[in-house]
């Protein structure tokens, strides 16, 4: 590769914060309180730490060490969970909840899986290396000073065992490990010149991730299938107005859990763009749902298998 890739090569579309569309798909990301707390923090302090210098100013006046502390952490973070259980979901939209806790637009630059290149000598160093470049000049744009920005950028690396495995693999091509090294300097790069800008990696295979970067994020994030609180929520939300009794919400909870052979009931995604729009699909155009039905069309769906995260 001979010359610098595009911002358009190396990025899928970008997306800026606030922003409704991605505010309505956050909030219907349901059971993920915890995740979504946290990661809007842990987001808020790395892109804009002047919030955490104020509040600490507010309630804990002179814990410079305790301030030092927080913020030297690298500007990682990682996602990791079972298919379904929407770490992407998260990520892709979490840039809204930032940037109306800090006041300041966010923008996301979801990196492009052909990123990984074609096998080309240096090529995937080269495409990583320029999209830590750019994702740098961007965020050195948005910097006030004093701890203060104008913005903030988040880099996503989706299926980042895809781009960031194991060095220690002996399957693992040359090529590859050089390009880990540089998406490990990237990280370290950003971490020095303390711009507004955060990586958020999300994986299937978290013992897959070369042990460097895992040291290197500042939290780790674990997302797991709903539970059975959390499973009869979605289905109560979304089915409960259509005259479903309380039996037939408990067959639906039943249904969707781990049986028949399954250790594992269904994820998020299995309930959301699975069993409902097929429950809905049943039924249309000619009748009404029928909550019999529903849950006959429940226990005829198995759930997404689970993916074994394996070294």
């Amino acid at each position: 590769m001979s010359t610098k890739p595009t911002l358009d090569e190396l990025f899928d579309q970008r997306q800026t914060y606030p922003d409704i569309d991605s505010r309505t798909r956050l909030e219907r990301l349901i059971g993920l309180d915890e995740q979504k707390s946290r990661l809007s923090k842990i987001l808020g302090l790395l892109v804009h730490p002047a919030g955490l210098e104020a509040w600490a100013n507010k309630h804990h006046p002179g814990a410079t060490a305790l301030l030092d502390t927080v913020l030297r952490r690298p500007p990682l973070v990682i996602l990791a969970g079972d298919v379904g259980s929407g770490k992407t979901e998260l990520a892709e939209t979490i840039g809204d909840a930032v940037a109306r806790q800090e006041k300041i637009d966010i923008t996301l630059f979801p990196l492009s899986l052909a990123t990984r290149g074609k096998g080309q000598v240096g090529e995937m160093t080269q495409l990583l290396t320029a999209a830590i470049d750019y994702t740098l000049a961007e965020a050195k744009k948005l910097q006030a000073g004093h701890g203060k920005s104008n913005g903030g950028i988040i880099l996503l690396v989706d299926e980042a065992d895809a781009l960031a495995q194991s060095r220690e693999s002996t399957q693992m091509h040359h090529e590859d490990r050089a390009g880990v090294n540089a998406f490990i300097r990237g990280i370290d790069r950003l971490a020095q010149t303390k711009v507004p800008a955060a990586v958020i990696m999300c994986t299937n295979r978290l013992s897959a991730l070369d042990p460097a970067v895992r040291r290197r994020a500042a939290d780790i994030l674990t997302f797991t299938r709903p539970d059975s609180p959390q499973r009869r929520h979605v289905l109560q939300q979304r089915l409960g107005p259509l005259g479903l009794s309380k039996t037939q919400l408990d067959g639906l909870v039943n249904a969707t859990g781990a049986r028949n052979g399954h250790d594992v009931g269904f994820t998020f995604s299995d309930l959301t763009q699975r069993l409902i729009p097929s429950i809905v699909l049943d039924a249309y155009p000619s009748r009404a749902v029928e909550g019999d039905r529903a849950v006959q069309i429940a226990q005829q769906m198995t759930p997404t298998p689970t993916f074994r995260d394996q070294a």
